[in-house]
């Protein structure tokens, strides 16, 4: 760089003093347009602060200049200088050329200072070089020159980032030796390195500082939030409570109310709640938001929606957390409309909104809703989104459009283990474990590991099956993964082998696990009832109750479930009435649904009408209470009864086909054809899809799958010739079976039988099967509670039409049927 004169040292000064000011205000701008004037001037400066400034503002607005400059600083010989030196490669940091950088270091041998090191070390550990960066650390110690403190505390950081937990210690002994340790934010930094890598470690560091700030506290309670110890971190904050002089912020009243809400503690929530308020953060959005994500998690999502209704400036973040406390409690209908009042205050539709909305399709089975966002995501670009295309597949699936929920993850550029596992549920939800398995071993073969949720919907996709072999070969996966210690995963083998029909598996999978939850507890007693034993699931009720285990509302509507399957109508009366007057828990919908169930069940429809009468009125308006008693409605043939009951089911539930076809049977059971007719008009107006009922067999590990109502298969006139000879069969035999075998039925009947009829014909055909056919069928049905004529006709349809190869026999344990 030439200079044209060299005018009078007092005019220095001004330029000097102007461009340093800019530079302190951060206006680069304004910088070099004082630098230019300076030069148009013909002002030469022989001041070398000068230089850092400009070198910083073109390091902001272009770095070819500054490059130029730093040609014209080696010509004029100003690079010798220390400042200069260190100004020059603070701007090649700032570029992000740090080999330059290093170069300009390096020219540096005899000029550098602990300036220099510091600039290097912050400059590497500011844009995310670690290694480098303690590295450098490594050398300037070696070297003699000592960090400074901002410095130092990035290297604590850069060791907590590495989680290298061996050098994190060297430091803390270096940061003790060089007497950095009074300082409170070199200890806070330490602290947040041992709350990543060792809590007791933390708690000791913690409990040695003298004077601990505000910030000590709050990295505490963020640790044990971190390490799931929620109850830890409030009791952190009683402590802090009662420090003199120590006032909480809103990051601490924030990670408090998160803390309360990882323990669904509303208790202590509604306390913090009121010293949000006394302290004044009631104002503070981050802690407003803190709220409404608390009293959700805890399940009161009235209590968070009236602290959205409070916040005067709501921003996106305040939207979502309110959509997904509605959506996290059930409450889908209050989810719609919040929506749509999103809309109208034009609030942003990012991609937690979009996966909120998904949930939504997903309960109410929209499938047009689904392709609708499906469009809006590819518009916005949404669909690069892992989240939200997991989101979008299980919505798919849930809608039963499993074709396209493939697509959508078959198109995926990155496959994570979230995507890979909602998938395999979605195969295992549409009733085709086949799939979903096959899914499993593509992800294998991907090289993805599976998880916890992995291995439950592979479970899950097995228990659809109802095949033991595969349930086993499941089971086996579980505990290969090491997975099957935990108490999800056993929950799942539970629930898998009850589906099997292997109680007695069941039941060693549940007193293996190493700890049970009291949803393991629901999943036997669950167990027990799907297979008819209602006494022993009532006794381990009463076991559970006297191992101190409260029962929840899941664990109850478990044990009235095993009482409607197994008749036993006055115990389950006997539990409901202690839900609603003594211990609780309070009774929701699905408990009511399940009492006039079993009371329909028992054909005590008087009873069952004057407890619907008797619901609370929040719970009028539930469409499966109504469509319990309109399924007893048709058994019975009541169909002036069942009239209100339609009514109020297909306005609850429009979109939804079994409404309408209980509906259409029971009509159509009472001779009402037109009425049936209508029904079903109705439902093909609004556009219901029905999702027909199927029977699976298998035979020689092939599956041969039956669907109600088709007639596609090609050997479907043979079929239906067997079904009449079997049909016919039945009536000749139906005096011998009312007379001997009606006390061996295991299980009352389907709505629209005769008590007992049909499983007493599926147990005497089983046995007709047995006595006759000489080979091995393994036999699976959609629905386990009871051996169905449709079953067993299946049966005797498969050996005629499709004739197994002679197979070896195999172990009882196996569930197949033996013949001599």
């Amino acid at each position: 760089m030439r200079f044209s004169a060299v005018v009078s040292g007092s005019k220095l000064p001004n330029w000097i003093l102007r461009i340093k000011e800019s530079s302190t205000n951060g206006k680069w701008q304004e910088v070099i347009s004082h630098y230019n004037e300076m030069r148009k001037a013909g002002v030469q400066t022989v001041d070398v602060s000068v230089f850092p400034p400009i070198l910083k503002a073109w390091s902001f607005l272009s770095h070819r200049h500054g490059k130029s400059l730093h040609a014209c600083l080696i010509k004029q010989g100003f690079d010798s200088f220390t400042s200069t030196g260190n100004s020059i490669m603070g701007f090649y940091i700032r570029c992000g050329d740090f080999d330059i950088a290093v170069d300009v270091f390096n020219s540096m041998r005899r000029s550098r200072d602990s300036v220099s090191w510091n600039i290097l070390i912050h400059g590497h550990l500011d844009n995310g070089a670690l290694v480098a960066g303690l590295w450098w650390f490594t050398n300037a110690r070696v070297a003699g020159f000592e960090p400074n403190i901002s410095t130092l505390v990035l290297v604590i950081r850069a060791c907590r980032g590495l989680g290298t937990k061996h050098d994190g210690l060297t430091l803390h002994g270096y940061v003790i030796k060089s007497g950095f340790w009074a300082i409170s934010s070199v200890q806070n930094s330490l602290l947040s390195m041992y709350v990543d890598a060792d809590m007791e470690c933390a708690r000791k560091l913690f409990d040695e500082m003298h004077e601990k700030d505000v910030i000590s506290w709050s990295v505490m309670i963020g640790g044990y939030l971190q390490w799931e110890e929620p109850q830890a971190g409030l009791q952190i904050f009683r402590t802090m409570l009662l420090v003199p002089g120590i006032e909480p912020d809103g990051v601490v009243m924030a990670s408090v109310l998160k803390a309360c809400a990882s323990s669904t503690d509303v208790c202590s929530g509604r306390l913090v709640h009121g010293l949000v308020i006394h302290r004044g953060f009631d104002c503070d959005l981050f802690v407003e938001n803190s709220l409404i994500d608390m009293y959700s998690k805890c399940k009161d999502a009235g209590s968070a929606f009236k602290v959205f209704n409070e916040i005067s400036q709501r921003n996106n973040v305040s939207w979502n957390s309110m959509l997904s406390g509605f959506v996290l409690n059930e409450n889908y209908s209050e989810a719609q409309s919040l929506i749509s009042s999103m809309r109208k205050e034009g609030a942003e539709t990012d991609e937690v909104t979009l996966v909120n909305i998904l949930q939504i399709c997903k309960y109410f089975v929209q499938p047009f809703h689904c392709k609708s966002i499906h469009c809006m995501m590819i518009r916005r670009g949404s669909e690069a989104n892992e989240l939200v295309l997991s989101a979008l597949i299980d919505a798919y699936a849930k809608c039963y459009l499993i074709e396209l929920a493939w697509k959508v993850f078959a198109t995926m550029r990155r496959r994570d283990v979230v995507s890979w596992s909602t998938m395999i549920a979605g195969f295992a939800h549409c009733g085709k474990p086949d799939e979903a398995i096959a899914v499993y071993h593509e992800m294998g073969r991907d090289l993805v590991k599976p998880n916890v949720i992995t291995i439950i919907n592979l479970l899950e996709a097995c228990s659809v099956t109802a095949e033991l072999k595969r349930s086993k070969w499941a089971h086996g996966v579980a505990i290969r993964q090491g997975f099957a210690s935990e108490v999800t995963v056993g929950t799942a083998v539970v629930d898998m082998y009850s589906k099997c029909g292997e109680i007695v598996a069941s039941r060693k999978a549940f007193d293996q696990l190493p700890s049970k939850n009291i949803v393991t507890w629901s999943a036997m007693i669950a167990a027990y009832g799907m297979n008819g034993l209602a006494h022993e699931a009532l006794a381990l009720f009463a076991e559970m109750k006297r191992n101190g285990l409260k029962p929840n509302p899941v664990t109850t509507l478990s044990v009235l479930a095993a009482c409607s399957h197994g008749g036993l109508v006055e115990e389950g009366l006997s539990l409901f009435k202690a839900m609603v007057q003594e211990h609780g828990p309070e009774p929701g919908f699905e408990h009511y649904s399940c009492v006039v169930d079993m009371l329909g069940r028992a054909g005590k429809l008087d009873t069952a009408t004057e407890v619907i009468k008797a619901m609370p009125d929040n719970l009028q308006n539930c469409a499966s209470i109504w469509g319990s008693l309109l399924s007893a409605c048709r058994s019975y043939g009541l169909t002036a009864l069942g009239k209100e009951a339609i009514s109020r089911v297909l306005e609850l539930e429009p979109s939804k086909s079994a409404g309408y076809l209980v509906a259409s049977s029971m009509y159509a059971g009472d001779g009402l054809w037109d009425e049936a007719a209508r029904i079903r008009v109705l439902a093909k107006e609004k556009g219901v899809k029905v999702v027909s009922g199927y029977s699976l067999v298998h035979i020689d590990n092939k599956a041969y799958r039956f669907v109600a109502g088709e007639g596609s298969h090609p050997r479907s006139d043979e079929i239906f010739s067997l079904v009449q000879q079997l049909h016919d069969c039945i009536k000749i035999d139906w005096k011998y079976i009312e007379a001997g075998a009606l006390e061996n039925a295991r299980s009352p009947a389907p709505k629209g039988l005769d008590p007992y009829k049909e499983a007493v014909i599926g147990d005497t055909i089983v046995e007709s099967v047995e006595r006759y056919i000489g080979t091995a069928l393994k036999i699976l049905i959609k629905l386990m509670a009871f051996v169905s004529l449709v079953l067993a006709t299946h049966v005797l349809i498969l050996w005629k039409v499709l004739p197994p190869s002679d197979t070896t026999q195999e172990s009882a344990d196996d569930l197949h049927l033996k013949f001599p």
